[in-house]
């Protein structure tokens, strides 16, 4: 008898309980959505921990795209987003003629108007602050009884990583000057800014930090910014962050071409720009990456007004139970 034979037979039979309940439970569908990509890395992690099929999309129109090629049953989502917001997005997903969807949105804005928005379809909704993963959890233990064990058992707890309430946007210029401005109308954004003074710290800082999207200069010292692309695109958790080029001087075309082609089979410079005063054309593409709010004079700025904490689901009394079930309180259909 040959041994892979041998192994065959001393294999113990499956428990017939094990089979059932393996046919019966099919992971749920998520699809999470932020253009943060160490929110939606953490996000994901958790999720897919928890026993979720975790689907990913950075903007509402990818959002949209492929929750109608996979039909979720949940949907997390940021309101901030590039292209289509959040809660428009949600606006489409939860027509009458779509399939039904659990709806998570999260947001680090601190404005009234979004708790009232998602009252209006049935959403939960969590605050990224310090209970935000505790929230999420108890969201999601209302959604899927069936796993209210297993998101016990990988709460995350007292030693949860922080989220971001805000993107964060890395600068890369040997200009203090030009970084001092740009982080001062960024922050009026809501935005978050970091800086480095040249490649090598660029690389260091984006490899730790994960920023929404790098704006660099071209001539920097310790390598330019083709250098600092390609360093960029050959390491896994970079190799995805848009970089936006903002040069103080015209480049050839050879050079543009060059900062545009694929790295590794990843996209090479997102645009590239040469440097002004006037930095609407640079907020225009930071919108499409970070998702903030132009004002009504053309200016931008991010809402900063208070948002209710705690994760709700409006008139639903699953959420005592649920509370009760996960040992939090202070879950309720009303407004504090």
């Amino acid at each position: 008898m040959s041994r892979s034979a041998a192994l065959q037979i001393e294999r113990p039979a499956p428990d017939p309980r094990t089979i059932e309940s393996s046919l019966s439970f099919h992971s749920p569908k998520m699809l999470i959505v932020d253009d943060d990509p160490s929110v939606l890395r953490l996000l994901a992690n958790h999720c897919t921990r928890l026993g979720f099929d975790v689907e990913t999309a950075t903007n509402g129109m990818q959002a949209l795209l492929k929750a109608s090629r996979i039909q979720p049953k949940i949907l997390v989502i940021d309101v901030n987003l590039p292209e289509l917001d959040g809660l428009s997005a949600c606006a489409h997903l939860l027509g009458p003629d779509r399939s039904p969807v659990d709806v998570i949105v999260i947001t680090g804005s601190r404005g009234s108007e979004t708790p009232e928005r998602c009252e209006g379809f049935g959403a939960y909704y969590a605050h990224k602050g310090p209970n935000f993963w505790r929230d999420l959890e108890v969201a999601l233990a209302e959604i899927e009884p069936r796993l209210v064990g297993k998101i016990g058992q990988y709460s995350m707890g007292v030693a949860a990583p922080e989220i971001r309430r805000r993107p964060r946007v890395l600068l890369v210029d040997d200009d203090s000057d030009v970084n001092r401005m740009l982080a001062s109308r960024l922050a009026k954004c809501g935005i978050d800014v970091m800086y480095a003074s040249d490649a090598t710290h660029g690389l260091r800082m984006a490899s730790q930090d994960e920023p929404a999207v790098i704006v660099t200069d071209y001539f920097m010292p310790n390598g330019d910014a083709l250098y600092f692309l390609t360093r960029l695109r050959t390491a896994k958790v970079t190799s995805k962050i848009p970089v936006i080029v903002w040069s103080g001087r015209k480049l050839s075309e050879q050079t543009d071409q060059r900062l545009r082609r694929e790295i590794s089979g990843c996209s090479g410079a997102a645009h590239i720009l040469c440097k002004s005063e006037d930095t609407s054309a640079l907020f225009e593409i930071l919108q499409k990456f970070c998702g903030f709010e132009s004002t009504s004079d053309g200016s931008y700025a991010s809402d900063d007004r208070p948002l209710f904490s705690q994760v709700r689901r409006l008139g639903d009394p699953r959420a005592e139970r649920a509370t009760a079930a996960f040992g939090h309180a202070g879950l309720s259909g009303k407004r504090n």
